[in-house]
């Protein structure tokens, strides 16, 4: 790796607190770099959006597994959501729709909370839940559209980096999903006491934590 690419690396670390005017200096940099590293670059970026940077997706993709924790409705569910938010992402990347930070991070914040009320108060997995999670996919695209353009995209790869970045997106959900259903799914998901020992108490928290950010969201 040369030194290039280690300061693009380092400068990504304080990509939330940068500027659109220091947003153009790491593309620059970024665009020194070959194809290779370049892709390298934007998946394991989207992936660190998910993990360990993306605490409320992580929720949000937990509270979807919860309900039914096996792996056929919860990928089909993510499959929805990814869907949904790469629609938005790519709009807003592409300066077709301008995501408002103000409103969409309450609203990402106010999408867990309700799929966590859901959890707690609905005895089994409704089929309207696929469209419910299209929805909130699509403001939660624009959030990752908000964090990606402190960063920017090279204009020259924009498009494959852009799915480069969705595809590590896609990867850090799959690998929530993977180790919800290994360490809950497999052993407890069809146990008597799963909604009421696990299920029921994780969405309280989900929804309490969920809360607090909605609130601090909306007055900070």
């Amino acid at each position: 790796m040369n030194s290039i690419f280690k300061r693009a690396a380092l400068l990504v670390m304080f990509s939330l607190a940068l500027t659109t005017v220091h947003a153009h200096v790491i593309v620059g940099e970024l665009e020194k770099l070959s194809a290779t590293r370049q892709a390298i670059f934007y998946l394991q970026l989207g992936y660190q959006h998910i993990i360990p940077m993306g605490m409320d997706h992580i929720f949000f993709v937990l509270s979807l597994f919860l309900l039914k924790p096996q792996l056929k409705p919860i990928l089909w569910q993510s499959s929805a959501f990814t869907l949904a938010h790469s629609v938005t992402l790519g709009l807003a990347m592409y300066h077709l729709i301008i995501p408002p930070t103000a409103i969409i991070e309450p609203l990402i914040a106010l999408s867990i909370v309700f799929l966590g009320l859901q959890n707690i108060f609905s005895a089994k997995l409704q089929k309207s839940r696929i469209g419910l999670v299209f929805l909130f996919g699509l403001v939660h695209g624009l959030g990752f559209a908000s964090a990606l353009s402190r960063l920017g995209l090279p204009e020259d790869r924009k498009l494959t980096c852009l799915l480069l970045f969705n595809l590590g997106v896609e990867l850090g959900q799959l690998t929530i999903i993977l180790l919800a259903w290994y360490l809950v799914g497999r052993t407890f998901g069809d146990k008597p006491i799963y909604r009421k020992r696990i299920l029921i108490p994780a969405s309280v928290c989900i929804v309490a934590i969920a809360g607090y950010w909605t609130i601090q969201r909306i007055l900070f």
